[in-house]
């Protein structure tokens, strides 16, 4: 199942929707799974301490026709994959970091960032790439702040990062280890002289202690080094497309920023880049949903874009309206593996957002949306490229 319309889920949803919440399907491995395809049911399953995410156990999905004969492996600290008691104790370690309290902190250096970018863009000057000059450096730059890692050093992980580039298994192979690699340095760095960042303050507050080992902090900022990428970069450019098709909308945010918020929810409703592959689990036990049993060890995916577009959960799913109170969307999942960074990720895209339409009122593509370059084949939805004018 692939998307055929930038701005919809695959079609085949709605019809596995009203069909009910559970669908059977084979993987090209050969593996069966359990889709879950409306919103109550896909916060349930993410939701029940029965459904693990840990990609070694038994039953966890294989999308490759033929997996990796190794086997999944997970990093110490790489906690994303991890389940209950392990997944908690390195969350709560990093929830400070994520706060409200934090990012709001954090914005007024993102404004700047942002203004600089834009700064940069008009200087060089129309026609541009969206995607090269503003969306993907957005995400690189703002993780790299609160990290503690020169922003100059994107150079080198951000193409390593950006696996949609990358054509065979063993090129994946030597880029994780190659961003491993430069993780680890950085990490050392921090260690010998901690600064007043996220690396700093885990390294003084939990590497002294003996909270946390080296290769465990290594296996943290790996994933929030890689975890905000695509997703920031993608929404950036797929919010900017969405937006001009919505004039009158985009014409009342201008009016009235206080909407901006509202309108990022509706947005990450909306478009659910991140689907089936991202919220790929394995039952631990045997779960009733509805009339139908999940049994111990089967395959799960939660279908968050299905979930996102359920009629019995929001009103016109389809329509795209910053009127629509889109907060309990689940862009960012649900449960406890919920999106740590969900503070800033909307930061990051309120102000992006804003500050782009409000510094390049007559911002627009250069080709027909038929011809954009979307990634219907990827496993995060968005655009490989964005030629814009002004």
């Amino acid at each position: 199942m692939r998307r055929q319309c930038p701005f919809a889920p695959p079609a085949e949803y709605a019809g596995l929707r009203a069909a009910g919440p559970l669908a059977r399907v084979r993987l090209p491995s050969g593996q069966q799974a359990w889709l879950v395809t409306r919103f109550d049911e896909v916060q349930q399953v993410l939701a029940d301490p029965r459904i693990s995410a840990d990609v070694t156990r038994p039953g966890y999905p294989q999308l490759a026709p033929e997996p990796d004969p190794e086997g999944e492996t997970v990093l110490p600290g790489e906690f994303f994959k991890m389940d209950q008691p392990e997944h908690g104790m390195y969350r709560r370690m990093l929830i400070p970091e994520f706060s409200v309290k934090r990012i709001k902190a954090l914005r007024p250096g993102i404004q700047a960032m942002i203004d600089q970018l834009l700064d940069d863009m008009l200087t060089e000057g129309a026609p541009a790439d969206l995607a090269a000059a503003f969306a993907l450096p957005v995400p690189s730059l703002g993780i790299c702040q609160p990290l503690g890692i020169p922003y100059a050093d994107h150079e080198y992980f951000q193409p390593r990062i950006r696996s949609r580039k990358l054509v065979t298994y063993e090129e994946v192979q030597v880029a994780i280890a190659e961003v491993l690699a430069y993780t680890d340095k950085a990490v050392t760095r921090a260690e010998e002289r901690p600064g007043d960042n996220l690396m700093g303050r885990m390294v003084t507050g939990r590497r002294a202690t003996g909270e946390l080992s080296h290769d465990e902090l290594v296996g943290m900022v790996y994933q929030l080094l890689i975890a905000a990428h695509e997703t920031t970069a993608n929404m950036i450019q797929l919010g900017t497309l969405t937006l001009l098709r919505h004039p009158d909308q985009l014409a009342e945010l201008r009016a009235d920023p206080a909407g901006w918020p509202n309108a990022v929810d509706e947005l990450l409703r909306y478009h659910a880049i991140a689907d089936g592959p991202t919220f790929a689990r394995s039952a631990t036990a045997d779960i009733e949903i509805g009339d139908q049993t999940i049994r111990a060890g089967d395959a799960v995916f939660a279908l968050c874009a299905s979930g996102n577009h359920d009629e019995r959960a929001f009103d016109r799913p389809g329509d795209f309206d910053i009127h629509r109170n889109a907060r309990k969307h689940l862009g960012f999942g649900y449960g406890a593996h919920q999106c740590l960074g969900q503070n800033l990720a909307r930061a990051w895209l309120e102000i992006a957002l804003e500050t782009l339409f409000r510094r390049v009122p007559t911002l627009r593509p250069t080709i027909e949306i038929d011809n954009l370059p979307f990634k219907y084949d990827a496993a995060i939805f968005g655009l490989d490229e964005f030629p814009v004018t002004w």
